[in-house]
């Protein structure tokens, strides 16, 4: 591996998964709401067709988010773990081919690798998890590999503590820059536990619901929950809001983005929001400012809806100018 190869413009961390995409027969099942949002059925003590299974290999949160940078032309390293057995080394073979450097993925002798199982029922998905119990052990670092960004993602609840070591690691590199997107258990654990990492962010990117949640903000006031991720220290708060699009502040100017129109129905809404939060960073790390990074962010989210799983849809930096090129008039970041 050459010297350019190993200066990292951007290093994700996170665990990461082999999903299996069962897809399901629309007659045997059927969602309905409930106070809790809506509920897919499934009857029960029974054998159900299914249309056909997909299995897709290094992904999550973190992983997509690595493949985005990859594509996207970035020098691209992943921390994480897999087990020491095929399903891990498929993972590992996945992330190579997708261009991202596996040097710092800990192969965990006699632990199987994160397996999941995705109930796909038309374009949404129930996602069966389990996160093993590996032995989180933050790298040493030769100054070559200090990268210029860090990208956290979802991670296991068995790893909170790893969590104060990359808080200690960048206060130690004060020139490294955290983009941070909480997953489950990272929000779970809240504001206050991890302080030192939304003090410490550059960027936070969270959908409407998870802002609301983590930062006890008023739902209604996008503002309030703009404000609030602020006052915790975050320079750069995201939130993503489904088909309303998104909103950006960068503690001084605000602004609104729509949607990029889709140009078929969504074939699978795994990765959607990977993909907003990954190719927002992207663009700040080419040099882009907010409201342009604003531009890219949901071309990306938009193709990858349009393929099964979060990865195949990521497009190249040429493919999203192109996008851009063509977009309607209206597709531009307003000023709040």
């Amino acid at each position: 591996m050459s010297d350019n190869r190993s200066k990292l413009d951007v290093l994700s961390i996170g665990d990461v998964v082999t999903d299996c995409f069962i897809d399901l027969v629309d007659k045997y099942e059927y969602v309905e709401q409930s106070e809790k949002g809506p509920i897919l059925n499934i009857p029960l003590g029974t054998k159900i067709p299914y249309d056909h299974a997909q299995i897709v290999e290094g992904v999550g949160n973190a992983a997509n988010g690595a493949v985005s940078f990859a594509r996207l032309g970035l020098n691209t390293g992943f921390i994480s773990n897999v087990g020491d057995d095929d399903w891990g080394r498929d993972i590992v073979r996945a992330l190579k081919s997708n261009g991202v450097d596996t040097r710092f993925v800990h192969v965990n002798p006699g632990k199987v690798s994160n397996y999941h199982y995705v109930l796909w029922y038309k374009e949404e998905r129930t996602i069966l998890i389990k996160h093993e119990a590996y032995d989180y052990q933050w790298p040493k670092f030769r100054p070559a590999d200090i990268p210029k960004w860090v990208y956290f993602s979802s991670i296991s609840e068995n790893a909170i503590e790893y969590h104060d070591e990359i808080a200690d690691w960048l206060e130690e590199n004060p020139d490294v820059k955290l983009a941070f997107q909480p997953g489950t258990f990272q929000m779970q654990a809240g504001v206050e536990r991890l302080k030192k990492l939304y003090r410490r962010a550059e960027v936070v990117a969270l959908n409407r619901e998870e802002a609301t949640d983590v930062f006890n903000a008023n739902h209604e006031d996008i503002h309030d929950q703009l404000n609030k991720m602020h006052e915790v220290g975050i320079k750069i708060a995201l939130i993503t809001d489904g088909p309303n699009g998104a909103y950006a502040s960068d503690g001084n100017k605000r602004w609104s983005m729509p949607l990029y129109p889709d140009p078929a129905p969504p074939l699978d809404r795994t990765g959607a929001g990977d993909a907003f939060a990954s190719t927002f960073v992207a663009a700040l790390i080419k040099g882009a400012d907010v409201p342009s990074a604003l531009l890219w962010a949901p071309i990306n989210s938009m193709n990858v809806v349009q393929h099964v799983g979060a990865q195949e849809g990521l497009l190249t930096e040429d493919q999203i100018d192109y996008y851009l090129r063509n977009a309607p008039k209206n597709y531009f970041p307003k000023e709040m």
